[in-house]
């Protein structure tokens, strides 16, 4: 209970000697004041909150209310509670960057977060209270994002990664709820899956077969890993008289940070302004629709936002970036054993890349990576798409993406009869029902289904 100060004339904000919680009447202001000890700051000094009213009986309704918080072990933090962008650069900041340190999240994840976070979350919903955010606000983002042009597909993660930022707020006693919990989610968007067939994948190995790290999409077809996976595949995890594999770790290049204090400053000479509707300035194409009159081109060039923090790989003292080896997706090693018939090209391939040693000499960087680039470095993401693409042209088959490979290889097991729990053990999923989302029936296999049917009713 509070209780009330004797002696009016003491200094505002004075201590009772036990701490408990104290109300007075000050002369200065002629307001009623109190003090409740809410428990104990970062530093160790006592948390003493204050409140005041017109009335003696108003500043002890707040008093109350403030004790009532802090018995239920809930108090409130001391200040204004923050905006969903202040909480957002502290979710996306220390939070996740001991989540990617703990091999929790990926660095790549969390640099897509901060992206979705700085183009979406910020300009619609930054400047609203976290305490005060309405199921109508995100309402409104959402069809704000959809007018843009947005898929449902990325609206649907926008929504996943502010749902999973107000969690961790939830547990913090930053909010009382979790306002994308009474809203419904956006359905992704239909997106059909077409994998290659199986005389298309054969197609693609024979065209692969002459090209340097060729073996890199016999690897792909055969084993169903990932593109990460490949890219990381390093000699020491594999056995090429047996065929047995380690494919547990991916690489990714990790995103540099600035190292230096004025994080604005340090990158201010490469900021980005919006370009006029008619843009003279840069040395680029506009890129248009279909449709678009040439009279009236407009530069697409996005801007920086204000307040930018970004080029931190321009930043002299930059830190923590680079490529990187992390476990791959799931838990545990992924032990799998490569087909024999693809064994002799994987040493084929070696002796390729020795010439390639010998020849770059003192510049060669030995990764000890199985698909590198000339010189022994990692082959990064985007080169290793257009190499697939003119890999589907050469091979004249559909455009193809780089993870389609993985569909063709877990159909393809299908077709040949490989039971559901040994596909999932190739593809190292932890649920079977992630696999049958890899599992593609083809059409003649459909059709000699039905044939069955027919043969066991009719005939």
């Amino acid at each position: 209970m509070p209780r009330k100060k004797k002696d009016a004339e003491d200094v505002d904000g004075g201590r009772v000697p036990n701490l408990r919680s104290s109300i007075y009447k000050s002369k200065t202001d002629g307001k009623w004041h109190g003090y409740v000890t809410m428990g104990v700051k970062a530093d160790g000094s006592p948390d003493r909150r204050h409140r005041e009213a017109n009335t003696e009986t108003a500043v002890t309704d707040k008093v109350r209310k403030l004790e009532a918080q802090r018995d239920a072990g809930k108090p409130d933090k001391a200040g204004r509670p923050p905006t969903v962008e202040k909480w957002m650069a502290e979710y996306l900041g220390p939070i996740c960057e001991i989540l990617v340190r703990s091999n929790k999240m990926a660095p790549r994840t969390l640099d897509d977060y901060r992206s979705k976070n700085r183009n979406w979350i910020v300009p619609h919903l930054g400047k609203h209270r976290l305490d005060r955010l309405q199921p109508e606000h995100l309402e409104a983002a959402y069809t704000a994002m959809y007018d843009a042009g947005l898929s449902s597909s990325t609206v649907l993660k926008v929504h996943r990664i502010l749902g999973r930022a107000l969690t961790v707020a939830m547990r913090r006693d930053k909010v009382g709820q979790n306002v994308t919990k009474l809203i419904d989610a956006p359905e992704p968007s239909d997106f059909e899956i077409r994998p290659p067939s199986q005389a298309e994948a054969r197609s693609l190995i024979r065209a692969a077969e002459n090209r340097r790290n060729g073996c890199r999409w016999l690897h792909a077809f055969a084993t169903a890993d990932r593109q990460g996976e490949c890219l990381g595949l390093r000699w020491q995890y594999i056995d090429l008289e047996t065929g047995a594999v380690d494919s547990s770790w991916q690489i990714q290049r990790v995103p540099w940070r600035h190292g230096c204090d004025d994080q604005h400053g340090c990158g201010e000479q490469w900021h980005k302004q919006v370009c006029k509707p008619v843009c003279s300035e840069h040395q680029h194409r506009p890129r248009c629709s279909s449709t678009c009159d040439v009279a009236s081109h407009r530069c697409r060039t996005k801007g920086c936002i204000k307040g930018c923090t970004g080029h931190a790989h321009l930043c002299p003292k930059k830190v923590g970036g680079g490529w990187e080896f992390r476990k791959r997706k799931g838990r545990g090693k992924h032990l799998s054993y490569l087909p024999q018939e693809l064994l002799p090209f994987l040493r084929a391939h070696r002796v390729q890349q020795d010439s390639e040693r010998l020849e770059a000499g003192d510049d060669w960087v030995d990764m000890d990576l199985v698909y590198c680039g000339p010189k022994g470095l990692p082959v990064p993401r985007s080169h290793d798409w257009v190499d697939f693409k003119e890999l589907c042209r050469e091979a004249r088959v559909p455009e193809y993406r780089v993870h389609d490979a993985r569909h063709a290889a877990a159909t393809i097991l299908v077709e040949m009869g490989v039971h559901i729990r040994t596909i999932q053990a190739v593809l190292g999923h932890a649920r079977v029902t992630t696999t049958q989302l890899y599992t593609h029936v083809a059409e003649a296999v459909v059709k000699d289904a039905a044939n069955q049917m027919g043969a066991a009713l009719f005939r």
